[in-house]
């Protein structure tokens, strides 16, 4: 290759380019060096990563009676009031994956020629019998039975099997409900005596219960930008409620993916995959481009929750735990903050040192190279320093109850350090029989529960972009319109994306983890009405 060619000749050149291509990559604010990066990856692959062994109870997570999560969120609650908090929630998803089983049920069934019963033992679905059985008590049952009401006036006169195959429809229909391509966060999931509830308005009450100082609570959704209208609809019908309940103020900000977290597709063959109109495809970057939403947020204490993990039930226990993990995470800063100051004050002797290291080894499962001891006390003091100035995170982790998803480990990079990350199971080179023995054995998920501090010593933010290990984004498999492409997502919020903060792991219970991934998960008794709910 040429030496000293420019990114824009390398694309035209290798690729075939156009002027029409760079003016659309213009448009999404996606640098060419971007661009051509992600190109070679799709090349190259990206590593696997490497497990040394599970993170477990005593060996990088750390498990507390309920005295010292109490103990811990006093601690929290009696420095709150000095400190600005915020919660974040990742909400952009569409309730597609939710409701994929009865999708595919509108997609298969036979509606001249068989039953549901049929259809169900054709399919062997096990999840539209469920559904069917508890139909009356989803929060949304009696809305869209009035709906049917008025759009068949024979309704009642229907064979229930008929009765069901409507009720799907137009539940999904997009002349109707449409709940599929409806954000998951506004769709009604909890039943009480005089209301119903969206995702929305519960984590505006967990908000306040917990992540409020001064009677104050900031609350901040990451949205599609054509959804954003949707979301303020019922904060605005809500929030007043809300209010008035917790006797504290609601602050709610909003952002958007930015399209320039956007990545480029390419066919099976790694060419810049194009739509029919000759344009390339761009796919967003996953929840790892939301590292640039965090990024942008200013506050002292940041609670991170998924916007379909909401409660029913038990929410002063939720309160317990979560309020802990921030005392916890307030502790350790504590510390590390001491530590930092007396480095950049000159006071820390070789006596002190170490204390110090047996800190950061045992209580922030930090590795220290084998021949620390040899260096100069200059760069044992650079050496902490460089390890302890990065953001801090405490997640929750709960007992493994075969949930799919990303769990707690211990990781050997490629230079050989090991660290605490939480791993998604793509990541892990499933031919490897090894590798694949040690992600079996982990004994426990995240539930995605994490409390975070993003400013330093000094009190300024850090550059949360600094701290992402770019090498453990995902190669995905897609489809466009009949044709395969691969796709390539970010490092993951909470995987990649945050590698290389401080990590701390502590045990919470199952009652804190309360998904809803499918429709039928609305049925488990954490969202339906308990003690007169």
């Amino acid at each position: 290759m040429e030496e000293n060619i420019t990114t824009k000749d390398s694309l035209i050149k290798q690729y075939g380019f156009s002027e029409a291509d760079f003016a659309q990559i213009k448009a999404l604010g996606i640098s060419l060096d971007k661009i051509e990066g992600e190109l070679l990856l799709f090349q190259l692959g990206i590593p696997k990563i490497t497990l040394e062994k599970p993170a477990t109870i005593n060996d990088g997570i750390v498990k507390l009676s309920n005295e010292e999560f109490q103990k811990y969120a006093d601690f929290f609650d009696s420095k709150k009031d000095k400190l600005k908090l915020k919660k974040f929630v990742p909400a952009s998803g569409a309730a597609s994956r939710m409701f994929k089983f009865l999708s595919e049920f509108l997609n298969d069934f036979d509606h001249e020629n068989e039953t549901i019963n049929a259809y169900i033992n054709r399919k062997k679905d096990k999840n539209l019998p469920i559904f069917l059985a508890g139909i009356e008590k989803f929060p949304f049952y009696e809305e869209i039975k009035a709906k049917l009401k008025e759009l068949y006036p024979d309704y009642y006169s229907l064979e229930s099997h008929e009765k069901s195959y409507r009720f799907i429809k137009t539940m999904l229909s997009p002349e109707h409900f449409d709940f599929c391509n409806k954000p998951k966060g506004i769709l009604d999931f909890h039943k009480y005596d005089t209301e119903i509830t969206t995702p929305v308005e519960e984590h505006l009450n967990e908000c306040a219960f917990y992540a409020s100082s001064k009677s104050v609570s900031h609350l901040h959704f990451t949205v599609s930008d054509h959804h954003e209208d949707l979301f303020q609809t019922i904060i605005d019908r809500v929030k007043h409620k809300v209010v008035e309940k917790s006797k504290t103020t609601l602050h709610v900000s909003y952002s958007h993916q930015d399209k320039s977290t956007d990545t480029i597709s390419v066919t099976p063959g790694n060419e810049p995959f194009r739509n029919e109109n000759g344009q390339l495809v761009f796919r967003p970057g996953g929840h790892g481009a939301l590292i640039n939403n965090l990024n942008n947020l200013d506050a002292d204490v940041l609670f991170i929750k998924n916007i379909d993990n909401v409660i029913q039930n038990h929410i002063q226990e939720i309160t317990l735990y979560k309020k802990g993990l921030a005392g916890i995470l307030l502790d350790l800063q504590q510390q590390i903050f001491k530590i930092l100051k007396a480095v950049e004050n000159d006071e820390i002797a070789e006596r002190n040192i170490p204390e110090i290291i047996a800190f950061i080894e045992q209580k922030l499962n930090i590795d220290v190279l084998k021949d620390f001891h040899k260096y100069t006390i200059e760069n044992k003091l650079e050496f902490i320093k460089n390890k302890l100035n990065r953001p801090i995170r405490v997640c929750g982790m709960v007992k493994n109850e075969g949930e799919p998803g990303g769990g707690p480990f211990w990781v050997t990079s490629y230079k050989g350090n090991v660290s605490l990350q939480i791993v998604e199971s793509s990541q892990v080179d499933n031919h490897n029989p090894e590798q694949v023995a040690i992600l079996a054995k982990a004994t426990h998920f995240n539930p995605v529960d994490l409390v975070c501090a993003t400013k330093n010593y000094r009190g300024e933010k850090f550059d949360l972009t600094q701290f992402i290990d770019m090498s453990t984004g995902f190669i995905v498999h897609k489809n466009n319109k009949g044709k395969d492409l691969k796709g390539y997502e970010l490092p993951g919020l909470w995987n990649g994306a945050m590698a290389k903060w401080i990590t701390v792991f502590v045990e919470v219970p199952l009652v804190t983890f309360n998904p809803v991934k499918t429709v039928n998960d609305l049925l488990k008794p954490a969202h339906q009405p308990q003690n007169g709910n």
